[in-house]
């Protein structure tokens, strides 16, 4: 007997609301994604083009906001009478050496959370995670205190301590999800063949490697776009570059040009991070969402 293929029609209902949902990203791309388009477009104009009025009948602005001579002269200032070199290279150093240290002893403790069963576990693990809720500002005064009299302050390494206060109870809260989905038989199998506890969390680290690169990226991310511990830890000697951007609305003037080309320097290096490794971003973040 021919088998027949069963055809679906949608109903109505399901139409208009398919196109709904159509509407709807659309929107939401324009919504999310034209302030990048205006920043990037306005970093190459000059003031008189960048304040340029459209014609009568140009209701959105699109001809005039495309006619302009492109000028490079924004990015020009930033990088050679701003130095913004600089604090591209302290942004870097900052976030980068938050995320391995954090990353260093977060998993140490992960694991040792994940794998020995002690007295007090369930509350230690409650204390290490309220630490990150706690809101920055709550906090900024104490540890301002305590980095003053350390002689950390206006220091790249007292801003590095500074990210890592918050980013390694993050790590310790996230990565221990990731070591409970390996199964502990792998480690078990490894310390009968005469390895030790260490070389058996050794063994087991590429298998959590999406989880660690997934918070490697949000860490960054954290220290590269924070304001507050950069203007008050890091103001001074470790400047980086949301605190150099702020710094160009000045009473007398703001340079609205170099603002544009200093957004773009700041975001498109992460942006261009968040689409190279977006599926292993992803994979990393659902790993340890459903234990196994």
């Amino acid at each position: 007997m021919a088998s027949r293929d069963v055809v679906h029609y949608d109903t109505p209902l399901q139409r208009v609301l398919r196109v709904l949902a159509v509407i709807f990203v659309v929107l939401y791309l324009i919504w999310t994604l034209l302030p990048f388009v205006i920043m990037f477009v306005s970093s190459f104009k000059d003031l008189l083009a960048a304040f340029k009025l459209p014609e009568v009948g140009d209701w959105m602005g699109i001809g005039v906001f495309f006619d302009f001579t492109p000028t490079y002269k924004h990015y020009a200032t930033l990088f050679q009478e701003n130095n913004f070199g600089r604090y591209i290279m302290n942004s870097l150093i900052a976030a980068g050496g938050s995320a391995v240290i954090s990353v260093i002893f977060g998993s140490l403790a992960a694991y040792s959370l994940s794998r020995v069963d002690f007295r007090g576990k369930s509350d230690l693990f409650f204390w290490i995670i309220s630490t990150r809720m706690a809101p920055v500002v709550a906090v900024m005064v104490p540890l301002f205190a305590i980095f003053r009299s350390l002689d950390l302050v206006g220091t790249l390494p007292g801003l590095i301590l500074a990210y890592t206060t918050f980013n390694l109870p993050f790590a310790i809260w996230i990565l221990k999800g990731f070591f409970d989905n390996v199964p502990y038989g792998i480690e078990e199998a490894q310390m009968v063949d005469g390895a030790t506890r260490f070389q058996a969390f050794t063994s087991i680290l590429p298998l959590v490697a999406p989880g660690i690169g997934a918070f490697i990226v949000l860490c960054v991310l954290f220290a590269w776009n924070d304001f507050l511990f950069a203007a008050i830890i890091g103001s001074g000697g470790a400047k980086t570059l949301p605190v150099a951007t702020r710094e160009l609305v000045q009473p007398q003037n703001i340079q609205w040009g170099a603002i544009m080309a200093a957004g773009v320097v700041t975001t498109a290096p992460m942006m261009l991070l968040g689409l190279v490794i977006r599926k292993y971003l992803v994979t990393g973040l659902t790993m340890g969402a459903v234990k196994e």
